[in-house]
């Protein structure tokens, strides 16, 4: 089942628009494209105290040829900003999500743009799950007025209302909270949607967290807390951090399940089983086990605590790209040729976003005192000349 040829569109159109609908590269695959598929996830599911889902996954070619189109997206824009921070054109904080690409696919894979994501600082790849461009991501990273949060937020606060991503927060563990207040929302208005929180294995020992899982179970929200353990908290090692470092088994009462977080189809089926579960039976944990190949931040080389053979071992044996492009080898979705000819395309698509986003202007210094309160609502302040200014939306 061969792909048919590449068909050509308009860059400057696709840097405007999400992955899921516009990446550069499109192709019209064969009509027997959406036959579906079954395929077994690489490792089994383990679960407490639930039944854990089922290890075959429905798909179809279509779907794998967008994981992959989709993740070799995701890593090359999060390559490009490691450049780029190099270079000094992005300041500031900086934490990159290669390797855990598998996960912000996978889940969406699973629910809609109705069901709400929130997560910590390493947000990009997310964002751009979300519905997020190219464009949005690198002009905020360059602090440019064509970013995602008009180039006032940076890296930690990329947020998209309108897809229900609520961001993007910079302090450990306290998107927790939020995530289950938006669940609370979604009980409260009587909607079928869930909320999915995403956290680190770092911030899994937060008190705040324990305290906002014991009120969604209380209540039953439709809570899905996301642990995206890939094990190290900063420097820190998982083991020398916490106790018992089975994540999903940390919510006692709430029932939990541990997912290989590098088998895209293996989160899709477990984030498809949670909310199935959280629209029934209240909160679930799901523990991905993933793997960043960075370093914590841009600050960080992540070599002094791991040796180069675990991070090179990792991407030869579990790598989720190289996953997805065997499956759709052996199953003869597309050729060697395709796929790189496909990387060729996407390289040259975040280029020419990076090239977009650089002319594009840094904000006006009176944007400082935009979007800080409720339209109508403003506050006079006095600047340091004493004039006046007024503190409200344009």
């Amino acid at each position: 089942m061969p792909l048919s040829r590449i068909a050509s569109q308009s860059h400057a159109s696709n840097l405007l628009k999400p992955l899921s609908t516009a990446l550069s590269l499109r192709r019209s695959i064969s009509s027997d494209s959406t036959t579906p598929l079954t395929i077994e996830t690489s490792l089994p599911f383990t679960s407490h105290k639930c039944d854990a889902p089922p290890r075959a996954v429905d798909t179809s070619a279509s779907e794998l040829f967008s994981f992959f189109r989709d993740m070799a997206t995701m890593r090359r824009m999060e390559i490009s900003a490691d450049s780029l921070y190099k270079a000094k054109l992005i300041r500031g904080f900086c934490h990159l999500y290669d390797g855990q690409e598998a996960v912000a696919v996978g889940m969406e894979a699973a629910i809609t743009k109705k069901d709400a994501i929130i997560t910590a600082y390493r947000d990009h790849c997310t964002f751009v799950g979300r519905g997020g461009t190219l464009l949005e991501v690198f002009g905020e990273l360059m602090g440019r007025t064509c970013g995602g949060s008009k180039g006032k937020g940076g890296s930690m606060h990329l947020y998209r209302k309108q897809d229900s991503f609520y961001g993007g927060h910079g302090i450990v563990g306290a998107q927790i909270p939020l995530g289950c207040g938006l669940a609370f929302a979604q009980r409260y208005s009587k909607e079928e949607n869930v909320t999915f929180t995403m956290y680190g294995d770092g911030a899994a020992n937060q008190g705040q967290l324990f305290e906002a899982l014991n009120m969604a179970a209380l209540w039953d929200l439709p809570a899905i807390l996301v642990c995206e353990n890939n094990h190290y908290g900063m420097g820190t090692a998982e083991w020398r951090a916490s106790k018992s470092p089975a994540y999903y088994k940390r919510g006692d009462y709430v029932p939990g399940l541990k997912v290989d977080g590098m088998d895209v189809l293996a989160v899709k089926q477990a984030c498809k089983f949670a909310k199935e579960h959280a629209l029934k039976n209240g909160p679930l944990i799901l523990e991905m086990d993933t793997y960043r190949y960075h370093g914590h931040s841009m600050s960080d080389p992540g070599s002094t605590y791991r040796t180069r053979d675990e991070i090179s071992g990792v991407r030869q044996e579990r790598d989720p790209i190289e996953r997805v492009r065997k499956l759709l080898l052996a199953h003869d979705i597309a050729s060697e040729k395709e796929l790189k000819d496909l990387e060729k395309q996407v390289r040259k698509d975040v280029d020419d976003a990076i090239a977009k986003a650089k002319e594009s202007p840094m904000p006006d210094p009176s944007e400082l005192f935009t979007h800080v309160y409720v339209k109508g609502l403003g506050a006079e302040s006095f600047g340091a000349d004493r004039k006046e200014v007024r503190a409200t939306l344009p």
